[in-house]
């Protein structure tokens, strides 16, 4: 008889997440969803869902140089050679344990917190993007105020005309705007796949990768 599942390669290591890492994983699941479901955009909860973002990721980053040996870059270097390797393995039927990631999901972190530093990055810049300037002056006279009236009135109807020629938002986002909510529908296809290759791993290993990120679990 021959064994059906697949021969590991390696003997198969504990995989230790420690609590800092669950925290700030759950923390970041977290963030996205509030402000990808709950909070309006460009409102104060979304901009606070940011910056404690912003705060969870810095945390992550620094773990990642000084935590537990599972916790660290060196545990999980982003190689697109390797993950190509990884690749061919899973296609031969071969299985290799990691303690940490494994190459291919070694990248897809790499490129969830990139995607997160730029989302966080383009949104505290529009967040603390400078006001006009009103100084204060005396009020103007009457028919000065009913002049400006008049020409604040022909620019709406100008602006509302070339709005209906233009399309539908035309003009009304800026560069940060549009880098931004790129980012962010990136993020979400990044998400996607990781969730499929969390369930993949999962059902090839028999190893309950979801639950080893619970808090109390291995």
């Amino acid at each position: 008889m021959t064994d059906s599942a697949a021969p590991l390669e390696t003997a198969r290591p504990p995989r230790r997440w420690d609590p800092v890492v669950k925290l700030t994983h759950w923390t970041i699941v977290g963030a996205i969803l509030a402000n990808g479901l709950i909070t309006e955009e460009g409102s104060n909860p979304h901009v606070w869902v940011g910056y404690a973002l912003a705060a969870t990721l810095a945390l992550r980053l620094i773990w990642g140089v000084i935590g537990p040996a599972e916790a660290r870059f060196a545990a999980f270097p982003p190689s697109p050679a390797r993950a190509l390797a990884h690749l061919r393995k899973i296609a031969q039927g071969r299985r290799t344990e990691h303690a940490s990631h494994n190459p291919l999901g070694a990248l897809m972190v790499y490129a969830i917190w990139s995607m997160l530093a730029v989302i966080i990055v383009t949104g505290v810049l529009m967040a603390n993007a400078p006001a006009e300037a009103k100084s204060p002056v005396a009020a103007p006279p009457a028919a000065v105020q009913n002049e400006a009236r008049e020409h604040e009135k022909i620019g709406e109807e100008a602006e509302e005309h070339d709005g209906a020629e233009g399309g539908e938002g035309h003009g009304e986002e800026g560069p940060l705007a549009e880098v931004h909510e790129t980012a962010v529908n990136l993020l979400y296809v990044l998400i996607v796949l990781h969730f499929a290759g969390v369930v993949f791993e999962t059902r090839r290993s028999g190893r309950r990768i979801v639950l080893a990120m619970l808090p109390g679990r291995r």
